[in-house]
């Protein structure tokens, strides 16, 4: 039994062992914040087994091993459906950031193991109402004020920013500059005077995603991470942190299996529903799919095993999966017929068909649209030219908006 093997094997036991406590079944018909707390006990138990920050440095109170251990922990993990969600981001790329940016060390320190013991949060604050997929044309200002600076403006679909206790901010301190140029990146104190958050309700009920506004939000000149006017780098480092974690071709949504055994159930003119020819194309279709996708998946372990990076092919993953999810879990509702318009908001999207379809929209939005990652897989997989961008060297003031 390989190394890895044996890994995954004690892995999977802590997790049957605390699944009681901590599982899916633990969390049914729990608010939002009864969810976050369980959450946070459920963190703070995976530090003290080990299995928070699996590939980061030990001197920031991670494991020191590598990505491969950290992916095969996460698809055991995923089968259980323990509560990580409320830190996803945080642990995803703003804590990564600070541990490679952050110059005070011993504060860093103390900030990742706070975070990696589910004590303290982080969101990103990227997005705003006229730069999501085009994050440049972000419009949030930062001016120097005495020795620090002072943020002014709107950031928007900021996930767990309620919760969060820091940020990391991108703003333009330069509007004479051309779009890419002028932005300088920042951590920020969620608490600090003139921070407001206004949480936004999802069509699912959920609203996890917030607006944030910012009125003369004042920081030291140590909360910049970047060069002044170099924040554009580094905001590009942060998307490609950790970007490939454990892959779910189900798209986060319910199983292949699941599907099957409904059409089993459903009865379409008169007979079982998986009897018909339609339903069973719709299977083999998705059953293709997903087998590619988890082809897709093995290539990047191997990939990782002989030391080496995932390439952009990743994007697939993302961009099949969730699509493939929302076509099932709309023909599933249709063979429910008036049964599948119930809706349980205490479900699992990993369950129910209802709320992996209603929440569909917001997985081909979130963590890069569609639009993006075909932008991605034609010119890194496919190899074909950039789009023709008109404001590229144009100073941002002279863009029309």
């Amino acid at each position: 039994m390989s190394d890895l093997e044996t890994y995954r094997l004690k892995a999977r036991a802590w997790l049957e062992s605390v699944a009681p406590e901590f599982g899916r079944d633990a969390r049914r018909g729990l608010t939002e914040e009864q969810g976050l707390a369980v959450g946070r006990r459920y963190q703070a138990a995976k530090y003290a087994a080990g299995y928070a920050g699996i590939n980061w440095p030990k001197e920031f109170g991670g494991q020191g091993l590598t990505h491969i251990e950290k992916v095969a922990f996460e698809t055991e993990e995923m089968a259980f459906g323990m509560p990580t969600s409320y830190f996803g981001v945080s642990l995803g790329q703003p804590v990564p950031i600070i541990m490679r940016y952050g110059e005070d060390k011993a504060w860093v320190r103390e900030r990742v193991i706070a975070a990696l013991k589910g004590e303290e949060i982080w969101c990103q604050l990227f997005s705003e109402p006229a730069a999501g997929s085009d994050l440049a044309g972000l419009r949030t200002r930062v001016e120097r004020d005495g020795e620090g600076w002072k943020v002014n403006g709107q950031k928007l679909w900021t996930s767990w920013a309620q919760y969060s206790d820091y940020g990391v901010i991108i703003a333009r301190n330069d509007p004479t500059l051309p779009k890419h140029k002028g932005l300088t990146y920042f951590w920020i104190d969620m608490r600090a005077p003139g921070v407001e958050v206004r949480p936004i309700k999802l069509a699912g009920g959920g609203h996890h995603v917030n607006e944030v506004y910012f009125d003369d939000v004042r920081l030291s000149d140590s909360q910049r991470l970047s060069p002044v006017g170099g924040g554009f780098a580094v905001a590009m480092v942060t998307l490609m942190i950790e970007r490939y974690s454990a892959a779910d071709a189900n798209g986060f949504g319910p199983p292949m299996e699941a599907f099957v055994d409904l059409a089993k159930e459903c009865r379409l003119n008169g007979k079982p529903a998986i009897e018909d020819g339609r339903i069973r194309s719709a299977i083999a279709r998705n059953y293709a799919m997903r087998a590619g996708l988890s082809s897709i998946t093995a290539r990047a372990m191997q990939l990782m095993r002989a030391g080496k990076e995932p390439g952009p092919e990743g994007s697939v993953n993302k961009l099949v999966s969730v699509r493939s999810r929302q076509k099932l879990s709309e023909l599933a509702i249709d063979l429910r017929g008036q049964r599948g318009f119930a809706y349980d908001e205490f479900a699992f999207t990993s369950e129910d068909w209802a709320t992996s379809w209603i929440e569909s929209p917001t997985g081909r939005i979130a963590g890069g649209a569609d639009e993006m990652l075909l932008n991605t897989i034609a010119e890194k997989v496919l190899g074909l030219p950039q789009d023709h961008r008109p404001d590229k060297g144009v100073p941002f003031n002279e863009i029309p908006a």
